[in-house]
């Protein structure tokens, strides 16, 4: 070949490769609780694969108020809810807070603020359900039932409603915590309970107008998220809720199905997991309920339930805060005391448990689980963000670090006096999350 020749091909080659590493890798938003679907899957690329010994990088700090509500993130922006005791000296009495900032710098780009009576509602830190946003709105639930529909560009209030003063809501003892559900046309709330029948209620997303209302109970409407589903052939909504798990249509709210499932305290906490026709709800007193949804039509029947109804002598999986997941054909999550326990899919049968993950024996210790490829996140309320690999053989931890200081008290319960209960984001190959005092965007991205 002519050397000049070999030489303009080795130059435009080398141009090439520079052009395909200067290309992004594939980057997504993290718009609602448990990133998109609420299925706690992150499906970035271009991730580390071990912490460095030094620790991650924070890329900025931006001081808040308290809260439990973790952060969204969508269109370069991350929305944060919060809660600021007002300055009469009663601690229940204060300030709700939405508050947007820039997804690189941490800056504070707009706040929108509205008062707010914890009066009743136990653990009075702040705001329980996260932000959702769908396109240029980003809606809101407070912790005592006020729903905000807020223009993402500026925080201005599009519409509101009061579930409290609209629905009846007596809100439930650890206060309102199901995020607002985004489908279509509507956002999908739990709103009330009582003779109002209102225990699920649809807006249309746009106005803020009722479009159906379903389930009609005594029982408070619990915590748990609802999730979006397909099986038998049609889309369903499921609520889990503190007497029975239902499905509904989402576009009307009839009920397709129900399940009987008394939950003591409405502790339904755990959100709903779909793995294929399984359905899987976990509580801490009352176990796990696994379903198998029927292929050809709107219908379930019990695949295994668990036996027990302790929070200490358990069989199978009790959780609290933390969601389960499912793999493999196993499921993984953490128990009422903090066990990191792995079951039998099929047959609810305990396979392993292990102490590692939370590292103390104690009541309602936990974490959040987020699959990424054939990894797992895991950030424990001790402020550690874990990767691990989670095998029917066993509990593999590939590297851990510190994360983020623990602020929220628990009365000398734990072995650092305070617990971190906040659902990270995983959004453009970074991480967000909060405690008390701060929110933080910490990078993940491999070295390139």
């Amino acid at each position: 070949m002519n050397p000049s020749l070999a030489c303009s091909c080795l130059r435009f080659f080398l141009a090439v490769c520079a052009a395909i590493s200067a290309l992004p890798l594939f980057a997504d938003d993290w718009p609602e609780w448990r990133g998109q679907g609420r299925r706690g899957v992150w499906k970035e690329t271009g991730i580390l694969e071990k912490f460095p010994e030094t620790g991650l990088k924070v890329e900025w700090r931006t001081p808040i108020h308290a809260g439990y509500s973790g952060p969204s993130v969508a269109g370069g922006r991350v929305f944060i809810s919060d809660f600021a005791p007002g300055s009469g000296g009663n601690a229940r009495h204060g300030i709700e807070r939405t508050i947007c900032l820039d997804e690189k710098s941490g800056k504070v780009l707009w706040t929108r603020e509205w008062d707010a009576d914890y009066t009743g509602i136990a653990y009075e830190v702040g705001p329980r359900a996260t932000p959702t946003v769908a396109g240029d709105r980003v809606y809101v639930l407070g912790a005592r039932g006020l729903l905000y529909c807020l223009s993402a560009g500026n925080g201005e209030v599009v519409w509101k409603k009061d579930f409290v003063a609209d629905y009846g809501l007596v809100p439930p003892h650890w206060g309102t915590s199901s995020a607002p559900l985004v489908d279509g046309k509507l956002v999908i709330c739990l709103a009330g309970a009582g003779a109002q029948g209102a225990t699920v209620v649809a807006f249309d997303k746009a106005t803020g107008a009722e479009v159906w209302r379903a389930i009609r109970t005594d029982s408070e409407p619990g915590y748990a998220q609802p999730i979006i589903v397909e099986a038998g052939g049609v889309r369903q909504l499921i609520v889990w809720h503190p007497t029975a798990v239902y499905s509904l249509d989402p576009a009307n709210g009839a009920i397709h199905w129900q399940e009987p499932f008394q939950i003591q305290a409405g502790l339904t906490v755990a959100t709903p997991v779909i793995s294929g026709r399984h359905l899987l709800v976990s509580a801490f007193y009352n176990g796990s309920l696994m379903l198998d949804l029927d292929a050809s039509k709107p219908a379930e029947r019990v695949l295994w339930r668990g036996n027990s109804h302790s929070e200490i002598n358990t069989d199978g999986l009790h959780s609290l805060v933390c969601t389960p997941v499912i793999r493999e054909g196993f499921i993984f999550g953490i128990c009422s005391y903090g066990q990191f326990r792995c079951l039998n899919e099929a047959t609810g049968e305990r396979v392993w448990e292990t102490p590692d993950v939370t590292r103390e024996k104690a009541r309602w210790a936990t974490g959040f689980i987020v699959q990424n490829g054939a990894r797992s996140f895991i950030n424990n309320d001790r402020g550690e963000l874990i990767i691990a690999d989670l095998k029917a053989d066993g509990y593999h931890e590939i590297s851990r670090t510190p994360l983020l200081k623990p602020t929220t008290g628990r009365g000398g319960r734990r072995e650092l006096n305070a617990v971190n209960w906040v659902h990270p984001a995983y959004a453009d190959r970074h991480l967000f999350t909060r405690n008390d005092e701060e929110i933080i965007s910490v990078s993940l991205e491999a070295a390139r």
